[in-house]
């Protein structure tokens, strides 16, 4: 017997609320559908007891069950949305995450004219782009060492018409052309290594090599404080996204490579999330 479209959501709900809190299945369950019927959240409300027809039933309840699967819901839509744009993603970046706002926000209250800004580490190009749309009297360089990564970058800067952002392909700072910029940007790998979330939820189907980093997650942290220093202007600033549990121990590195005004901003969460320092601060900004 057909079923209305309030009818499949609330099955749909109750299948993923066995995976993930009410509240996310009820906003996974009107995404997956939003996507198969090309609807805003508004149209499945203005349509709730319309009958759904048999093919996009069928569409439907396949990515209901590649979902049940464990697949992101940012992988099986080819998209998520951060800081207001949406932006492509794939299983070669890591998904954008609200936490990841908190360092966008931070970066942009720096800004207050024309900067030349660093995002190390971009994936998806997520924290760039975000800076480039909102700041766009700024450069904006975003580099990342996977070629596949970067490659979306640049996909969504094109989508994004986005002309102040320009995608360069390397290690951290090591194939950086000779410059020095006003602030750096990073939300770089910070997981232990063996830690058990790595093989649980989404992050199983994200490249390691965004989320892992070392015995205490710090390695690439202290790699880029440690280089920072030689690529910011006096009275430049980095900031650095880490693990809730991380911020004492980025305070302190930040502090033994010179670093000043040493802060840190907590997430929507109230995590310790986001630590930043600026370098030769004789006029902070």
């Amino acid at each position: 017997m057909p079923k209305t479209v309030q009818q499949w959501l609330q099955s749909a709900r109750q299948q993923l609320a066995q995976f993930v809190p009410p509240d996310e299945a009820t906003i996974e369950a009107q995404l997956l559908l939003m996507h198969v019927l090309n609807v805003n959240r508004a149209w499945l409300i203005a349509h709730a007891t319309d009958l759904l027809e048999a093919v996009a039933a069928n569409n439907f309840e396949k990515l209901v069950q590649r979902r049940l699967q464990g697949e992101p819901v940012a992988h099986i839509l080819g998209s998520r949305e951060f800081f207001g744009l949406t932006l492509k993603v794939t299983p070669d970046t890591l998904i954008p995450r609200p936490d990841t706002e908190t360092l966008v926000e931070a970066a942009l209250q720096k800004i207050n004219g024309p900067m030349h800004i660093l995002d190390l580490g971009t994936g998806s190009g997520a924290i760039a782009l975000a800076i480039a749309r909102h700041a766009p009297q700024c450069e904006v360089i975003a580099v990342d060492a996977s070629a596949a990564a970067l490659a979306v970058a640049k996909e969504n800067a094109a989508a994004l018409q986005l002309v102040n952002m320009e995608c360069i392909a390397s290690n951290w700072f090591a194939a950086l052309p000779e410059c020095k910029f006003d602030l750096i940007v990073s939300n770089p790998p910070y997981i232990e290594d063996n830690d058990p979330h790595l093989q649980q939820g989404d992050l199983r189907f994200e490249p390691l090599s965004a989320l892992a980093s070392g015995a205490d997650g710090l390695q690439d942290i202290r790699q880029v404080i440690a280089q920072a220093p030689a690529y910011l202007n006096d009275g430049g600033w980095l900031m650095l996204e880490h693990g809730y549990n991380q911020a004492p121990a980025v305070q302190k590195l930040l502090n033994a490579h010179g670093f000043q005004d040493i802060q840190t901003i907590k997430d929507l969460g109230d995590n310790p999330r986001v630590t930043h320092g600026q370098i030769g601060s004789t006029n902070p900004v």
